[in-house]
């Protein structure tokens, strides 16, 4: 069985996200999606706080929640990215920085391997039941279904349902208030 063109693909994106990952360092990876998610928690909590002043401004309400939270969580993710990047760059400037990058390119392919198998599931939705051959000959491919099995394993029975029920209990009125409160 020779190597398909999804083997190319998956060698040389995995590859490249390594090789990204490695020269920005396991610190800085790991550092930057913790900016991310400080951020989303900056915006859930402190929307409440910029809301007010944006409301005079943009009458519908769910409009103004997300102007809001927009607001908060890129002032938030600048403030924050600024601080991860001084940290990241002590840690590759330390004497642990070969660690640092040797780690980095460990999760960069991982990462890459990651992004595949959500790619390649979304392909095999697309596609249906009949890939092409060079998918369904690629020695990649029982690896990257593997992944995407497991990765549809951790997800709940309707995503879809999950993420709409989550965000109803927030607010449904975008008031910054609780739903049953009066105005």
């Amino acid at each position: 069985m020779p190597i398909t063109l999804l083997d190319g693909i998956v060698i040389a994106f995995t590859l490249v996200s390594a090789m990204l990952a490695m020269v920005r360092g396991f610190s800085r990876e790991i550092l930057s999606i913790a900016s991310w998610v400080a951020a989303s928690a900056a915006a859930y909590f402190f929307y409440p706080i910029i809301l007010p002043y944006v409301q005079p401004y943009i009458d519908h309400p769910t409009v103004a929640l997300a102007v809001a939270a927009a607001i908060v969580f890129f002032i938030a993710l600048i403030v924050v990215t600024v601080i991860t990047m001084r940290v990241a760059d002590f840690i590759i400037d330390s004497k642990i920085g070969a660690l640092d990058r040797t780690l980095g390119f460990l999760y960069g392919a991982a990462r890459g391997l990651l992004v595949l198998a959500v790619a390649l599931l979304f392909f095999g939705w697309l596609v249906g039941s009949n890939p092409p051959g060079w998918v369904t000959e690629a020695k990649s491919r029982p690896l990257l279904e593997g992944i995407g099995n497991w990765l549809q394993g951790i997800l709940p029975d309707d995503p879809e349902d999950s993420i709409l029920n989550r965000l109803k209990d927030i607010n449904p009125e975008g008031t910054g208030q609780s739903s049953g409160a009066d105005q």
